[in-house]
């Protein structure tokens, strides 16, 4: 086999590799745990454990996809293992907060915030309508509009690098014009889900795939060059069975649908260029942060430009009483003071999900300061990866069992690659098979549980303060635990990993080819 071109890893400041700890990685030490439980390191389990058990009970039996719930269900677990605790809590208490400032989660929260707010503002400026009219005048209809929806957010996504940012997109803008269309809203929001996977997995600059690689040694180039077969081998069937379930599931009846469907024209495609404006700049080497900003800075032009918003409709101050300040295009007289706009609606939604997403990192954390995942790691690698088919097999099942306690992907990812690694090293399996591995897991999984971040942050877009329930009403909310059977790039794409770790197939050796970034140390 030959060496596939190299990616550039961020870059660390000695010449050792890589070792991920530039994305926050929590790291135990050579003194051991931090901190002790009664029960041992596996009571530090207990909090992430209460929190999906809590979370199991509230979206899967009771149905229940209210955010804020398992908010409470974090909190509680938290507490809890405090109880378990062998002497002072202040350790405890301290790696919560270590775990809340951990880079990771905030990388997660920023995703959110500027994607929020650029696609409610091209919300605001009809995009949604413009989507409407290019179907009709494409004919892409109810069947073919799920498809259609994971092509382009697969495409979006590997382009900009998040599958959260691509996910808060689509769902603002694609899923209610999919809906209004007649496409089924669970297969949509699936979909849509599974173009995130797409992206999140194959992605250069997605955190990811940055995290999979430098923490197995490998070149950021050519583990995506080799995973493109796996990627492109779940993506096959999963466009055919969103075509096939887009003409077998109907879709729902929307009071109005009609009218807004005939009433839909083509101006709001102008935001196609903002669209294209983000995306251009993220593939440019911009920071996703960046190129966002310039995105929105872009719709909102467009928007006073064309007439497509007024400035109130981006951002507005509404006060009690007509003042001196009370003409300003911005400020408005209401019966309740308060502050409006797309840019607040678009950021203020992910509030409940950002306080959510700092508690599950922190109860991560815990799990690696009490060490709970070293008992993991240590149990799979001395009792069950015995040979290369199960150490393999070991390392795709470990790494689903991690994302479904840290529903952050990057997060379950970090946690789990330093066992990858030992597992890799030990039977002798090259880098680029340990990152593709690990990356499809945690890509994959990240946006089909329930009560994962991928999943929760399409939701919130969904039942956030004037969010799309609120516009078009309750058919426009889909439960979370409806999606699950439905990310078929998601269930594929987990698959084909167990099929390749049984059956060898893209199995390579650490002598088969070497990492460019191994072979130059």
């Amino acid at each position: 086999m030959t060496d596939t071109a190299a990616g550039a890893p961020p870059a660390t400041d000695g010449g050792d590799p890589p070792d991920g700890s530039e994305f926050g990685v929590g790291d135990e030490g050579s003194d051991g745990p931090r901190i002790e439980f009664r029960g041992g390191k596996w009571a530090s389990t207990v909090p992430l454990v209460f929190f999906i058990c809590w979370a199991i009970f509230q979206s899967g039996v009771l149905g229940i996809g209210d955010t804020n719930g398992l908010v409470v269900g974090a909190l509680i677990g938290t507490t809890l293992g405090m109880f378990l605790v062998r002497g002072d809590w202040k350790a405890y208490a301290d790696t919560i907060f270590e775990g809340m400032t951990q880079r990771v989660a905030a990388t997660a929260i920023v995703a959110w915030l500027w994607a929020g707010m650029f696609a409610q503002t091209l919300q605001a400026g009809g995009f949604v309508d413009g989507l409407i009219f290019a179907a009709d005048a494409l004919n892409v209809g109810a069947a073919t509009f799920p498809a259609a929806a994971f092509v382009l957010c697969g495409l979006l996504a590997t382009g900009i690098g998040t599958g959260y940012g691509a996910t808060v997109a689509f769902v603002t803008l694609f899923f209610p014009a999919g809906v209004l269309v007649g496409a089924n809203p669970v297969l949509l929001f699936a979909a849509i889900l599974s173009g995130a996977v797409f992206g999140d997995n194959l992605a250069p600059v997605s955190d990811t795939t940055i995290v999979s690689a430098v923490t197995q040694d490998a070149d950021i180039g050519g583990v995506v060059a080799s995973r493109f077969k796996y990627a492109i081998a779940a993506a096959v069937p999963a466009l055919a069975a969103y075509l096939i379930a887009g003409s077998a599931m109907s879709g729902v009846e929307l009071e109005g649908a009609v009218a807004l469907r005939e009433s839909a024209n083509a101006l709001g495609l102008v935001h196609l260029l903002s669209m294209g404006t983000v995306i251009v700049t993220a593939v440019a080497g911009r920071h996703i942060v960046e190129a966002i900003s310039w995105g929105l800075l872009v719709a909102v032009g467009f928007n006073l430009l064309f007439g497509l918003s007024s400035a109130s409709d981006i951002v507005a101050f509404t006060v009690t009483e007509a003042g001196a300040l009370s003409g300003l295009p911005v400020v408005e007289v209401g019966e309740t003071a308060g502050v409006g706009g797309s840019l607040y609606v678009g950021a203020v939604g992910f509030f409940p999900l950002i306080v959510l997403t700092l508690l599950i990192v922190a109860m991560a954390q815990i799990m690696i300061r009490g060490g709970g995942f070293e008992a993991i790691q240590t149990f799979l690698l001395d009792r069950v990866a015995t040979t290369v088919r199960r150490a393999e097999l070991t390392m795709v099942l470990g790494t689903a069992t991690i994302n479904g306690m840290i529903t952050i992907n990057t997060a379950a990812e970090i946690a789990i690659a330093p066992y990858v690694a030992r597992i890799g090293e030990k039977f002798n399996i090259n880098g680029y098979r340990r990152a593709n591995i690990l990356d499809a897991n945690t890509s994959a999984l990240g946006y089909i549980f329930p009560w994962a971040g991928g999943v929760l942050v399409g939701y919130q877009v969904m039942v956030g303060p004037d969010g799309l329930g609120a516009e078009y009403g309750p058919e426009m909310v889909v439960n979370p635990i409806e999606v699950v059977p439905y990310v078929f790039h998601g269930w594929f794409l987990v698959t084909i990993f167990v099929l390749a770790a049984i059956t060898g197939f893209g199995r390579e050796y650490i002598p088969d080819r070497a990492s460019e970034e191994v072979s130059r140390a």
